[in-house]
């Protein structure tokens, strides 16, 4: 049976050196007992995981989000400790615009609808103002209600992870781009901000970690795709610990959701 000389040529010469570097290493330790160990310096910061520690986590004390792309933008109050999420979305049509806000708490979701026009839109559905109950089986529509799902609304994290060529600014900014044509799952969670998936060059990602060691915002530079122009994707956070509690409605404070809203939502 042969062998590759090569491979044990290179096995004996390892084999020689680090016999060679032991021996110095012993002969060292003769010479001078009392030398005091040398200290290993830490290695240096990793940008891409100081980035993704300053990530919310369920440890968080409340805090705003914000988020915003060429489809709108959506803001709101994340609460991890009570598993709660107030969120508010403000569409606009050329006779209306309507104000939907949503609070979760654990399984149970709350929507309060106001609309504002030359038309009393309001009284003509017959849709109160003050915040309802939705019974999630009564929703019939293709989409379901809003659930609490963590504490990242935007997705930061998962955007963070799939990043490469991180890089540390000052004042913690930070750089990085994204190749979405090798991150399938990324291109799916994103769907709905642009079409990511026929992307071919990598993505323009910028950062800012703020005093506080938290996120505070996240940009990535979508170019144009087709028919869409060029447009940002961008995610805020803020206020932690100075924003309010989500907790569940008590007594009056809420009312059983009508069948217009139903309507509405099922329709929708």
């Amino acid at each position: 049976m042969t062998q590759r000389t090569g491979t044990t040529a290179r096995t004996r010469r390892f084999a020689a050196t680090a016999v060679a570097l032991l021996a110095a290493t012993l002969m060292a330790g003769c010479d001078d007992k009392d030398a005091s160990p040398q200290a290993i310096p830490p290695p240096p910061p990793d940008p891409k995981q100081e980035l993704l520690a300053a990530v919310p986590d369920a440890q968080d004390p409340a805090f705003r989000f914000s988020t915003s792309d060429a489809s709108g933008d959506v803001s709101g109050t994340i609460d991890p400790a009570n598993r709660g999420m107030q969120m508010e979305i403000v569409s606009k049509d050329k006779d209306f615009t309507l104000e939907m806000a949503f609070r979760v708490v654990e399984a149970r979701t709350w929507m309060r609808v106001k609309f504002k026009g030359e038309r009393d839109i309001q009284e003509l559905m017959k849709l109160p103002t003050t915040w309802m109950e939705l019974d999630p089986a009564k929703i019939k529509g293709s989409e379901p209600l809003p659930t609490y799902e963590g504490n990242d609304p935007g997705n930061a994290e998962v955007i963070i992870r799939a990043a490469s060529d991180v890089q540390a600014g000052e004042g913690g900014t930070y750089t990085a781009v994204v190749d979405f044509s090798t991150q399938p799952e990324l291109v799916e969670a994103m769907a709905e901000v642009a079409p990511l998936g026929d992307v071919t060059e990598p993505v323009p990602l910028t950062a800012l970690v703020g005093p506080d060691g938290n996120l505070a915002s996240l940009t990535l530079e979508i170019p144009a795709i087709g028919k869409r122009k060029a447009s940002e994707y961008v995610v805020e956070y803020s206020d932690f610990g100075t924003a309010p509690q989500i907790v569940a409605f008590a007594g009056d404070e809420a009312k059983a959701a009508p069948k217009a809203a139903y309507d509405m939502l099922n329709n929708g």
